[in-house]
């Protein structure tokens, strides 16, 4: 190990914290506000998970094509997809199919090296022999890249209802919010179709990228988790994550750590409107969006919804009181 290295050296196998191909390494993938942070928090509570929380590795690898600007601008809605989408096949470009093989084991080497320093240092804080690494990452719209590089790491696809993800983000994008300090801004009235078209987007696009993931991994090596169930039955759900990691913990002590988690016995103070910790209802956006917004998320998202089995309404017709009432203050 090099001077001033923390944790296990990536670059002899043996020693390797995660694995070579990710054996000891476990992913969250899904839409951001799904409820991520809080199955993070409950698995770090166990003994042998290590936890690291939005390292952002897939925003740096998965740029978005058009910008966002192009959803309030463009004559139609364009068709979301990532720089590497345009740029793959070109020479030039970072990433180009052409040179994979010199690129990729680089990548490869420098993400566990990173993830190996902060866990390993972790994992000698709490005294943890053998830990699982369960890597928090909100752009799952590269999971199928992160696989690639580490076959042999499991993957949680943890998936939520896109209109309450929608809505939730709505909310984080005000004055004075949880979300201001990492860029967020407070949208104008005349703003919200336009991000609530984006953000409706973003989850289509993810979800579309987890739906490929998901199937083409054995099933020894995923579990899809869905929020409303995790929401009702956190212990069962915990129960099932803990059987996919391996994850030995006595069953009481599994249960006791989703019921110390519970949306309910958060403060008061620290859950609510404009807050990380929001609402764990699902369906609120029914009482935070308009008709207008409501119908014009649906035209991005009831498909998919409807595939996945979320329930679906039609748009209320014209005179139905939804469609003109005012947001919920």
């Amino acid at each position: 190990m090099g001077d001033g290295a923390v944790g296990p050296d990536p670059g002899e196998a043996t020693d390797s914290l995660i694995g070579d191909a990710g054996e000891r390494l476990a992913w969250i993938f899904g839409s951001s506000r799904s409820g991520s942070t809080w199955l993070l928090r409950m698995l770090s509570q166990l003994r042998s998970v290590v936890p690291i929380d939005d390292p952002h590795v897939g925003h740096h690898l998965g740029v978005w094509r058009p910008i966002p600007l192009a959803w309030a601008t463009a004559e139609e809605l364009p068709e979301l997809k990532t720089l590497d989408d345009y740029k793959r096949d070109k020479r030039d470009y970072l990433f180009s199919d052409r040179y994979r093989d010199t690129w990729e084991p680089a990548l490869r080497d420098l993400i566990r090296a990173r993830f190996e320093a902060q866990a390993g240092e972790d994992a000698a804080a709490r005294r943890i022999d053998d830990p699982i690494v369960v890597v928090k990452e909100p752009a799952s719209h590269v999971s199928d890249r992160l696989l690639g590089l580490f076959p042999a790491s499991k993957l949680i696809w943890l998936l939520r209802d896109g209109r309450d993800v929608v809505d939730s983000w709505l909310d984080a994008y005000r004055e004075g919010t949880w979300a201001t300090e990492g860029g967020a801004y407070p949208v104008s009235p005349e703003g919200r179709l336009a991000m609530i078209r984006w953000q409706a987007s973003v989850w289509l696009k993810r979800t579309e990228v987890m739906q490929r993931t998901f199937a083409e991994l054995d099933p020894s090596q995923r579990l899809l988790v869905r929020y409303e169930d995790l929401r009702e039955h956190p212990g069962q759900a915990l129960e099932r994550i803990c059987g996919l990691l391996g994850i030995t913990e006595d069953r009481d002590r599994v249960y006791a750590v989703a019921n110390a988690n519970l949306y309910e016995r958060v403060p008061v103070g620290e859950r609510g409107e404009g807050r990380e910790i929001r609402r764990a209802t699902p369906g609120g956006w029914r009482e935070s969006m308009t008709g207008e917004e409501i119908e014009a998320m649906h035209r991005i998202l009831a498909p998919k919804l409807t595939e996945l089995g979320y329930i679906v309404r039609p748009p209320a017709p014209a005179g139905d009181p939804r469609v003109s009432r005012t947001r919920a203050a």
